[in-house]
């Protein structure tokens, strides 16, 4: 659709942008919604990051979602942040409002959305990897009443880090414990394309138990086809990466987006093999 010069205007900040498929995401929406908008891709260089956030401020933007490297600048940057950012510590989405710019961190609340009917409660996590993508899935499994959770990373004193941080039912493990466990997390870059398969033998959870990726290139990792050849269900990353996109756009636009099989497919089209 045409713009006018009313138009809501939001993007994605990085370095590099490129690669991003939220433009494409967020395109997707504001077209099934015919709304007057425009997401775009933003390439800031680190040594300008703080520059740039205020010049789209006071440039009319209404916010930006933020990627590597820009994580821990964005979060300095905000003069408010909500709840789940301060506990994932990190944030992910900056809004725009009244002068000011507020920081959400939407990947717990993905992660959660991607796993569709599963209920963290239901029983023991296990959650390979310790950075910042795990900080903010642990602290929303947490939150969302887990009852128990092993970090297991290759670098123990970061997984402590991390535990002391979050507080809670958390264990650091240096081998998974799979047995009885509901969910497998693998936050690593393990299985991610041009990086070796995550090696771990499925063979001791249970029929029940959901086994997450959140890799997204390939869309099935080499965890997530050993995932299905025992019949286990699986979660991969677009799911995670679709789902954390709506808060921010709802923020942006004033409509809560939704999330389909068609609206997968079109994304999906645009992610390579492997």
């Amino acid at each position: 659709m045409t713009l006018t010069g009313k138009a809501m205007l939001a993007g994605i900040a990085g370095w590099p942008v490129g690669h991003s498929r939220s433009p494409l995401l967020h395109g997707t929406w504001i077209a099934r919604h015919g709304l007057d908008a425009a997401y775009v891709p933003l390439p800031i260089h680190p040594d300008h990051f703080a520059t740039a956030i205020r010049g789209l401020r006071d440039a009319g933007f209404r916010g930006l979602n933020v990627t590597i490297p820009h994580k821990e600048a964005a979060f300095a940057v905000c003069e408010t942040v909500t709840p789940r950012a301060l506990r994932a510590g990190a944030v992910n989405t900056l809004v725009f409002r009244d002068g000011r710019v507020e920081g959400d961190c939407t990947d717990g609340f993905g992660f959660l959305a991607s796993l569709g009917d599963f209920d963290p409660a239901s029983g023991p996590a296990v959650v390979l990897g310790a950075g910042g993508a795990a900080r903010a899935i642990v602290a929303a499994l947490l939150d969302a009443g887990c009852p128990r959770l092993t970090l297991v990373n290759r670098t123990p004193a970061r997984a402590e880090a991390l535990a002391m941080a979050l507080g809670g039912p958390i264990e650091v493990r240096d081998t998974a414990p799979l047995a009885g466990a509901a969910l497998l997390v693998n936050t690593t870059s393990l299985g991610m394309a041009g990086q070796p398969p995550l090696e771990i033998d499925l063979a001791p959870l249970p029929p029940h138990a959901v086994v997450s990726d959140a890799v997204y290139v390939p869309l099935e990792t080499p965890l997530l086809a050993a995932a299905r050849a025992r019949g286990l269900r699986g979660s991969d990353g677009l799911g995670m990466l679709l789902h954390q996109a709506r808060p921010g756009f709802e923020a942006w636009f004033g409509v809560m987006p939704e999330v389909d099989e068609g609206l997968r497919r079109i994304v999906a089209a645009d992610i390579p093999p492997r």
